[in-house]
């Protein structure tokens, strides 16, 4: 449990107490007792000893739906200076595990694929020659038939650590994969290489993380409750992404580029590219954020523009942190945003992934109430007076 000490001037002495809120957030108040909370301490009991599950496996794909909790009940609280002891710590380094939920949702078919692979090492089974422990995540948004994005999702990472950068330079070596792989599905005549993929890639090492992401799929980072965006949604009216497009003859209309593609990037496609190797509005080029992790960071939501269509990146870290407080289970974690995605009327497939950086739930934390000096004049308190005798 991290603890802020409290140096705000008082106006009285008193000893603050402390009030526990939805999503493991405690306040520090005035001259109030603590609320009775033995309602909660069967679930507080579980997020203090809560462990990682130990049936999952390495790789998943999706599972059944469960039972939800309420959104309603959700108080969206942004944290405010929490300080990690272990924040520079150079020998920190992320426990991983990871869950995920695939649905269908109202559409006729189903488009998307991810891939969930916690450990690197045994997947690749000593193929490359990784420096610590490594963990790769991706979410194929695929559009116009599924062969592009299973396709990507196939051999995208055989790419990266095939290329001559990995593991020295992993963001040049992920640029260039997404590239080949851009080329390679090109080629591939049994396919139909009209449809594509927006593609969202997790890789980490050590505690390195890169995120790639090419169109409208999005990461979020979870750090002490607060929501962090480590991704930009590629859409064709972005100021960034329509400059690009115009500079290289395309057009947005209504939103879409060229008017037939609600995304400025995407794998595949290829009916709108021109020759390999050539400039066109539609790009294949994903942009990175790399950054080291450290212990305020509590996990990772990767999902499809399904969720985010329906749910803002707070909400979306709010209900996640308070679900790993009550039970721990990444997996479950996912199939409840995906859930509440639908019961908020998504109109497209729904993946998400949910990574998490600790063997251990997501600490409760305490935050300062902010203290005000209250005053009443004379005249105000013989009016107060005068109420409240009346009323007795």
């Amino acid at each position: 449990m991290y603890v802020l000490e409290d140096n705000m001037a008082t106006a009285a002495d008193f000893s603050p107490t402390l009030t526990l809120l939805e999503g493991g957030i405690i306040t520090k108040e005035n001259g109030a007792s603590v609320g009775d909370t033995s309602g909660d301490s069967e679930e507080m009991k579980q997020a203090d000893i809560g462990k990682p599950p130990r049936h999952l496996s390495i790789v998943r794909h999706s599972v059944a739906p469960a039972k939800m909790l309420t959104v309603d009940d959700l108080e969206l609280v942004r944290t405010i200076g929490i300080k990690s002891p272990a924040e520079n710590r150079s020998d920190y380094l992320p426990v991983l595990r990871s869950g995920s939920c695939s649905e269908r949702g109202p559409k006729e078919y189903m488009e998307d694929e991810h891939v969930c692979i916690d450990d690197l090492g045994e997947h690749l089974e000593a193929a490359a020659d990784l420096p610590s422990h490594g963990a790769f995540y991706g979410v194929f948004d695929g559009h116009g038939g599924s062969d592009a994005a299973a396709f990507i999702r196939e051999n995208l990472l055989k790419f990266i650590v095939e290329d001559s950068n990995f593991p020295k330079s992993m963001n040049k070596a992920i640029r260039r994969a997404y590239i080949k792989a851009d080329y390679a599905f090109a080629d591939e005549s049994s396919l139909d290489i009209s449809s594509g993929t927006t593609v969202l890639t997790a890789l980490i090492v050590g505690r390195t993380m890169s995120i790639a992401n090419a169109g409208d799929c999005r990461a979020v980072l979870g750090k002490r409750g607060r929501a962090v965006e480590l991704s930009k949604d590629h859409k064709p009216n972005c100021t960034s992404e329509r400059q690009r497009i115009e500079e290289l003859g395309g057009v947005v209309y209504d939103g879409y580029l060229n008017g037939q593609l609600s995304v400025a990037r995407a794998l595949g496609d290829w009916h709108m590219k021109g020759a390999k190797g050539s400039l066109c509005p539609l790009s294949a080029e994903p942009e990175l954020q790399e950054m080291l992790l450290t212990d305020e960071d509590e996990f990772l939501i990767m999902g499809c523009d399904g969720l985010w269509d329906v749910m803002s990146s707070q909400c979306a870290v709010s209900m996640a942190r308070k679900e790993l407080m009550i039970h721990n289970d990444p997996e479950r974690c996912s199939r409840e945003l995906v859930r509440e995605a639908l019961k908020r009327s998504t109109c497209d497939n729904l993946t998400v992934i949910v990574v998490c950086f600790s063997a251990d739930p997501p600490p409760i934390i305490e935050i300062p109430q902010t203290r005000v000096r209250r005053s009443i004049s004379a005249e105000g308190l013989n009016f107060l007076k005068g109420v409240l005798e009346s009323n007795s």
